[in-house]
């Protein structure tokens, strides 16, 4: 054995051992790491730096540019704490050089007061302002000068920190956790790393925290994005080829008598993208292997009925077809618009949902389980244990992520080799969906059946909301039909609110303000047991008594039975309300081809995807529909979001544009097991990484299903310990 291996193989497990073993960890910095989710050498290792500050490129006072950022050395003349308000503290350092005098405030770091003393040298790096007769920065990088000079080249790394934790002090332990670590295997194949020419993970981890020069942190984090995603993708796809293993597939029959009455049921001709979509999801169908497919559509480009076509291959096959919906209306829906197609090709189905009555529920379950019963819709009711099928061979989940990990898998336990068919609405780019569903095949519709029937987006601010209000009022006029959508304000939303709040107080005493926006998606009926019913309540009458008084105005919200939900809608569907205040319960699927115009009150309070979710519930006729979103925002940052509605209808580009953003941390949600790993992965500039390690991870599988090969045991290492043990993903 090489004399160097054992000292190898002992860095490579220091990387997974205490962070309390890193030199200069005292109990209590463990602790306090703990409270950042540090807590082994790895964890430290991949507490990556936020930003950098090139402490050479230095200037003095006299000549430093306004508004351009640079790093200017001094000695401090004064140093207070002040109190403006209450609850604000901020701390004013007067810095002088040899040109002038440098006004720094920093605020919420009254700790600077203990740190700092008039008569130390610091260097000071951000962007160079001026006000009331002074050159200004605001809450800039501080660092103090040692021996008298700043080093020439020193780029200095800032890291995520807290009042307790420096940043300072952070570089100082991770420069100690790569100490304890040098030396370290390096889990990716060499074949791997020689194609795409990537340095070492150790080299890269240096690079990353301790730069020596501009081009080092790109080519660390092109490392170290390439290793995050491998390893998620080989996840993905071993997780895949387990939960199939030792089970028969079911090779459907395609093109079948049912397959062709329900086409020509249909009563539109399918587009080309649809047609595409129906022969991709029938050749995974067909194939001699359990199909994982997704299908992406933006809002209203019939992804439902292309789904049929899953549906009716599952009965010409003799087997049965589970449609799982997030909501009681959505569920009911799919039966209302796919039940009358199923009925012409002779095919039985129902509709099972919490509400269904007991009588009617047993009687779907005698069917489903003695196989009488072909196509069963329904919402999460289908999930529960005594719901039996007697041969389930394909499951539909509508608005997919809308369901975790283990409901989808619930469902797919139903059967022996279950074929699955996801569907979204939600717009994601083709190389986030391959990071968040790597075990995927994929199909998109982008464009629209009725592309001829013109939506247009108008931002509107609070005190113009008269102009929204006119229009919905000519539409009702010409017989067309509105909604006005609110956001959730009641209870639930105080309390993401109070959570949001407490999550920026813990954050980096250096951090800047991120693009965030309050959490009002509806996961399912459940989540509007939140909404203040006295606020919505109050806008319907509101509206009714002085805006709308010619029509009806009906109502929809959480605390409504899932029976008066679905009156409610019907009265709006059939025409027999005219207008319809409600919350994101209207957000997926519901269908009502005369409603356009729609009404969006507090728009910033909503993500771009999920507006463009919104918007999509008008203009699905023929009709062209006008939507308007209200804003008494006076961000320039949230205004301008929503003005990139104005400017485009194309869902996948908004998305995009979404992604962008964002910080990297919330672009992956953690509904999908897995991407919580993701540190330093960005969708929107990483897409050729996603789709190279993609490949990678196929080919490696495909030649080494379990990564068993020697020189692959080091990656299945790093697969089972970077992902949850328990889902026993990598075997040995």
């Amino acid at each position: 054995m090489d004399a160097g291996r054992p000292d190898r193989i002992s860095a490579t497990l220091c990387l997974d051992a205490p962070v309390a073993d890193v030199r200069a960890v005292s109990a209590s910095r463990a602790k306090d790491l703990a409270g950042l989710g540090i807590r082994t050498v790895r964890d430290l290792l991949t507490h990556f730096p936020r930003r950098y500050i090139d402490l050479s490129q230095r200037c003095q006072v006299a000549y430093a540019a306004i508004g351009q950022p640079c790093t200017i050395e001094g000695v401090i003349h004064s140093i207070k704490l002040k109190r403006p308000r209450p609850n604000l503290k901020l701390v004013e350092i007067a810095l002088k050089d040899a040109t002038g005098l440098l006004q720094i405030t920093c605020f919420r770091q009254p700790w600077l007061m203990d740190q700092l003393k008039p008569g130390m040298r610091v260097a000071a790096a951000g962007k160079v302002e001026f006000s009331y007769g002074f050159k200004r920065m605001t809450n800039p990088y501080l660092e103090a000068v040692e021996d008298g000079k700043v080093a020439e080249a020193m780029i200095i790394s800032v890291h995520p920190a807290t009042e307790r934790l420096g940043a300072k002090l952070i570089r100082t332990l991770v420069g100690n956790a790569l100490e304890l670590c040098e030396g370290a295997l390096d889990p990716l194949p060499l074949e791997l790393r020689a194609k795409y020419r990537l340095m070492s993970r150790y080299s890269a981890l240096r690079s990353i925290h301790f730069p020596q020069g501009g081009d080092d942190v790109a080519q660390a984090r092109r490392r170290l994005v390439y290793e995050e995603v491998l390893l998620l993708e080989l996840m993905l796809m071993m997780q895949s080829a387990r939960r199939s293993q030792g089970r028969k597939p079911v090779a459907h029959r395609i093109g079948g008598p049912v397959a062709k009455a329900y086409a020509e049921a249909i009563p539109f001709q399918l587009t080309d993208e649809q047609v595409q979509a129906k022969d991709d999801i029938m050749s995974q169908l067909g194939a001699d292997r359990t199909a994982n497919h997704m299908l992406l559509g933006d809002v209203g480009t019939g992804k439902t009925v292309v789904a049929g076509f899953a549906l009716a291959a599952a009965a010409d096959s003799g087997g049965q077809a589970a449609f799982l919906a997030p909501t009681e209306v959505l569920a009911r829906q799919h039966g209302a618009s796919l039940g009358p197609l199923l009925d012409a090709a002779g095919v039985s189905w129902a509709v099972l949902t919490g509400s269904t009555p007991d009588e009617r529920r047993c009687d779907i379950l005698e069917r489903a389980g003695d196989g009488r019963l072909s196509v069963l819709f329904g919402t999460h009711a289908i999930l529960e244990d005594d719901v039996a099928f007697s041969n389930l061979t394909v499951a539909v989940v509508d608005e997919q992520q809308r369901f975790g990990v283990d409901q989808r898998a619930a469902l797919l336990s139903k059967g022996e080799a279950v074929d699955a068919l996801y569907l979204t609405a939600t717009p994601i780019p083709r190389t986030l969906a391959l990071a968040l569903y790597g075990d995927l095949t994929l199909s998109y519709i982008k464009h629209r059946p009725h592309d001829s029937a013109r939506r247009t987006t108008t931002v509107l601010p609070k005190e113009r909301q008269g102009v929204a209000f006119d229009a919905a009022k000519e539409a009702l006029a010409r017989g067309e039909q509105v909604f006005v959508v609110c956001p959730l304000v009641g209870k639930g939303t105080e309390e993401r609110d109070a959570k949001s709040a407490k999550g920026k107080r813990q954050r980096s005493q250096e951090d800047e303000p991120g693009y965030t926006y309050a959490i009002v998606s509806i996961e399912s009926d459940a989540d509007l047991a939140g909404d203040d019913v006295a606020a919505a309540t109050k806008e319907a009458q509101f509206l009714q008594r002085s805006v709308f008084g010619d029509w009806k105005v009906e109502l929809l919200h959480g605390r409504m039975r899932p029976a008066e939900k679905h009156a409610a809608m019907e009265r709006f569907r059939t025409g027999e309300s005219q207008v319809l205040v409600a919350t994101t319960v209207i957000e997926v699927g519901v269908d009502v081809p005369s409603a356009t115009v729609m009404i969006v009150e507090d728009a910033d309070r909503f993500g771009l995807s999920q507006l463009h979710q919104l918007r999509g519930r008008v203009g699905r006729g023929e009709l062209p529909a006008q939507v308007f979103l209200l804003s008494a925002s006076q961000s320039d940052a949230a205004l301008s979001r929503l003005a990139a509605m104005e400017k485009t209808d194309d869902g996948f580009e908004l998305a995009s544009y979404d992604l962008s953003l964002r910080r990297e941390g919330d672009i992956l949600g953690n509904r999908q097991h897995g991407a919580s790993q993701l540190k330093l992965v960005n969708v929107v500039r990483d897409g050729k990484i996603i789709e190279a390690a993609h490949a990678d991870a196929e080919a490696l599988l495909q030649a080494d299903p379990d990564l068993s090969m020697p020189w692959h045991r080091a990656l299945a290492r790093e697969v089972r310990l970077a992902f949850d043990a328990d889902h026993d993903i990598v075997g040995g």
